[in-house]
């Protein structure tokens, strides 16, 4: 009877660790197909369904709650076994930061936690991925084992779901920065490579863009006849939706140029080509101007931009007629053109905002109590040289400190010539 007995608890044994070697078979299988997954590049989604198969069926858990971060940095459920959805509605996250390592949850009273057992963290670099909370164990479980083992899978797991993440991550940003190198491209090529310079009139720029895409842009256009026109413009925002604008605003510029229009139905049509493009999204600050050579005539409008500085015959005064911005409005509320005769040598001096928020190390702006002494005191200077010389002094006059934003400077130096009364003087390019 005892040989009899030895030899039933034998085979009893026997039957355990056969059935036990089984589990573990299938636990490695599972494994390894999890792991087949990984390396196909399987979804999140498929991962996640075959962790959950894997502690239902594999493993036997009964309540299982996974929780991975977002992109927006929120935690949140991405799968669950066991668990009412209204329980796993329950705001946890604040709770998720204070288990930094393998933790029983026999003493929690949180509705939700108090459901698991113990919660098995998962972190990558020593930052926090994941959270698996587990519970339901039966009374004969080796929980020890099986909390192991479940902590090796899910490491895996998440492990692999944060590497698609962070795979996903350079990806965007190497096709981000290619299409901010395109769009810096594009909008090198809409900058004029050269401005003019004769016996007539010069212009010259001073172009500082803040990052790989700015939002400012300036352009020149000479004619057959006697007058030319110079323009500045300043996009809000930056990127490729920037540059593509300011590309609009160029074809558009150009387009109602040759059109010859006059000033206020040539700002109403941009107006309108700029809303149409950035849908009221995006506005532009722009200003525009033509002068004729022969009758000494400027012409200008001034859509909500900063105001040029206008220095001539020993006075300085600044170009501020005109609107409010472009593409904030379907209809204009009020354009007044500003039109004036140049009797002598001008200097004008546009630019954008860019400018004017240069600040030096002890806060103060270079704002127009630093431009207007200076453009006084080199009025006699080419453009080139004055353009230079402003340059330099920008540098000195910020120290340490960066450009805060996009800075364009176009200046133009009328020459003084010849006159005769226009017969119309409300001609805009």
């Amino acid at each position: 009877m005892d040989d009899f007995s030895e030899i039933k608890k034998n085979l009893t044994n026997f039957e355990l660790l056969e059935r036990d070697l089984t589990l573990k078979q299938l636990q490695i299988n599972r494994l390894l197909n999890i792991t087949q997954a990984i390396n196909d590049n399987l979804s999140a989604d498929v991962l996640f369904g075959m962790y959950n198969s894997f502690l239902s069926w594999e493993m036997g858990i009964k309540k299982m709650a996974l929780y991975i971060k977002e992109e927006t940095g929120e935690w949140c459920c991405a799968s669950s076994i066991g668990i009412q959805q209204e329980m796993l509605d329950i705001n946890i996250q604040e709770k998720l930061s204070t288990y930094t390592r393998l933790h029983n949850l026999t003493e929690e009273e949180h509705p939700l936690i108090s459901q698991f057992n113990v919660v098995v963290p998962v972190r990558h670099k020593d930052v926090a991925i994941a959270y698996t909370f587990i519970g339901g164990f039966d009374e004969d479980d080796d929980m020890y084992d099986k909390v192991s083992f479940i902590t090796t899978i899910t490491n895996i797991i998440a492990v692999a779901i944060e590497n698609k993440r962070l795979f996903k991550k350079q990806i965007e940003q190497e096709a981000l920065k290619r299409e901010m190198e395109l769009a810096g491209a594009m909008q090198k090529m809409l900058i004029p490579n050269s401005l003019p310079q004769n016996e007539r009139y010069e212009l010259a720029s001073i172009y500082q863009p803040h990052s790989t895409i700015g939002g400012d842009y300036f352009d020149f256009i000479d004619y057959d006849d006697p007058r030319f026109a110079f323009c500045i413009a300043d996009v809000s925002g930056k990127g490729a939706a920037a540059a593509l604008l300011m590309s609009n605003i160029q074809a558009t510029v150009r387009y109602l140029i040759n059109k010859r229009i006059k000033a206020e139905p040539f700002i109403v049509e941009l107006n309108k080509s700029i809303l149409n493009s950035a849908k009221g999204e995006k506005f532009i600050t722009f200003f525009i101007a033509e002068y004729n050579t022969e009758t000494q005539e400027l012409i200008y409008v001034n859509a909500g931009h900063n105001a040029p500085i206008l220095y001539t015959q020993g006075e300085l005064s600044t170009l501020n007629k005109g609107c409010t911005i472009l593409g904030a409005f379907d209809e204009i509320p009020h354009l007044e053109v500003g039109q004036l005769i140049l009797d002598d040598d001008a200097l004008i001096i546009s630019y954008t905002d860019g400018l004017s928020d240069i600040q030096n190390e002890t806060g103060v702006y270079f704002d127009e109590e630093q431009l207007f002494p200076f453009v006084k005191e080199n009025s006699n200077l080419s453009a080139d040289d004055f353009n230079n010389k402003l340059q330099n002094k920008l540098e000195k006059f910020k120290g340490e400190n960066p450009f805060p934003d996009d800075v364009s400077v176009l200046t133009c130096r009328i020459h003084k010539g010849g006159r005769f009364i226009s017969k119309n003087k409300d001609v805009l390019l």
